[in-house]
């Protein structure tokens, strides 16, 4: 699939991308992520892999579009993040009106 990154042209191919990604760490995810194979990475990783540009050369929104249109899913910034809730047992003091034991 043709598609325009940073005003470059680039044909990917989704078996392409997956084959670039092989054998390369996620780094930690503070904004847009997508899935490939069974792991999740940053977008602008993922499009500094495929292109061979910096990243300060493109947008997130450009890759997330490229990847989205070959199949790819992606996630918007903050979807992974583990909901912020405690255990019944840790929630527990705060119900009963008792301070927490340390």
């Amino acid at each position: 699939m043709r598609c325009v990154i940073a005003r470059f042209p680039f044909d990917l191919f989704k078996t392409e991308v997956q084959d670039a990604m092989k054998g390369i760490t996620p780094e930690p995810i503070t904004g847009e992520s997508v899935l490939i194979g069974r792991r999740h990475y940053p977008v602008k990783q993922v499009g500094e892999i495929i292109t061979g540009q910096d990243r300060r050369d493109f947008t997130a929104g450009e890759v997330t579009r490229a990847l989205g249109r070959l199949g790819f899913e992606c996630r918007p910034a903050g979807a992974l993040a583990p909901p912020a809730s405690l255990t019944p047992l840790e929630a527990a003091p705060d119900q009963l009106g008792n301070p927490p034991r340390a």
